[in-house]
């Protein structure tokens, strides 16, 4: 039976819609305000949950608070077929929260407060992990640094770096497979990935680090692959976005599904593509999530 570790964030969204972007010190009229369970760690688990075929398990490691959005978070991720027995509680501060602005063209600028994912600690983490074996771990940036470092000896580990920021090299060298996003190459490597040819700079950047296999997500234009060997680029189905907020989740979640189900590369990246790509036709984080009939993936 797979097993797919996913270690991160888990927030609640509060979404509200406008036409423009404010700008600094400009305040704007929006509208359709939602309250939405959310969380790149959370978000990602509901995917792969999602997507899961009978037989392969997806768990959750996270921290939340002891109120009301967190009970909401868990019911979101049991009601995805997720496992929550790893995921802890805490009175101390409450469950962590994002406040999200989307335009009518479906982008977004997010304010996230940690709240209890800051307190994730990485023995929490190391238990469980040790206790659930996993084949692909999958962890984003929006809990401790230590923490995530905590995952890097169980299994095959998928590093989504959002938000991006610079780790310890140790720890990159233990990375199966990177997933950043436009921005996020920007940041880690300094190098937009506009073209073919800044697409492979910014991946030997990368790879450099001791990291096995690069992805670069670009959006519209699909995903860029390579391992240092050989590079695939795999083309998104045009669609009209509605929302991009949880994009990336989507596809990380459903990359760490079709991998560890035995999936060749490209076939996993094209069903991780064609999963994303639903995910912008639909408002809201969690909720935006295809299962495989919705993505028309098999």
């Amino acid at each position: 039976m797979p097993r797919i570790a996913v270690v991160g964030s888990a927030n609640m969204d509060l979404v509200v819609r406008c036409a423009a972007l404010p700008r600094p010190g400009e305040t704007v009229v929006g509208r359709d305000f939602s309250t939405n369970p959310g969380g790149k760690g959370a978000n990602q688990a509901v995917a792969a949950g999602r997507l899961a075929r009978v037989g392969t398990q997806v768990l959750f490691v996270g921290c939340i608070g002891e109120d009301t959005h967190g009970k909401a978070l868990i019911e979101s991720l049991t009601g995805a077929g997720v496992d929550v027995t790893h995921v802890k509680t805490t009175n101390l501060v409450p469950t962590g929260t994002a406040l999200i602005t989307v335009n009518e063209r479906g982008e977004n600028t997010i304010v996230v407060d940690h709240g209890a994912n800051a307190l994730l600690d990485p023995d929490h983490v190391r238990r469980a992990l040790k206790e659930i074996d996993p084949e692909y771990t999958l962890v984003q940036l929006e809990i401790p640094e230590v923490t995530v470092y905590a995952c890097e000896r169980f299994g095959k580990l998928i590093l989504d770096p959002a938000p991006a920021r610079l780790l310890e090299p140790e720890f990159l060298e233990h990375v199966e497979v990177i997933t950043p996003n436009e921005s996020e190459t920007l940041a880690l490597t300094g190098i937009v990935p506009l073209d073919e040819f800044a697409q492979q700079r910014a991946a030997r950047a990368l790879l450099e680090k001791g990291i096995k296999q690069v992805v670069l997500k670009l959006g519209a234009e699909g995903c860029y692959w390579t391992d240092g060997r050989t590079e695939l680029h795999i083309p998104a189905p045009r669609v009209e976005a509605v929302d991009t907020t949880a994009a990336g989740d989507a596809f990380a979640g459903a990359l760490a599904v079709f991998l560890a189900e035995g999936l060749d590369t490209e076939g996993a990246l094209t069903n991780a593509v064609k999963c994303a790509s639903y995910s912008v036709t639909h408002p809201g984080a969690q909720g935006s999530m295809p299962t495989r009939f919705q993505a028309n993936v098999k």
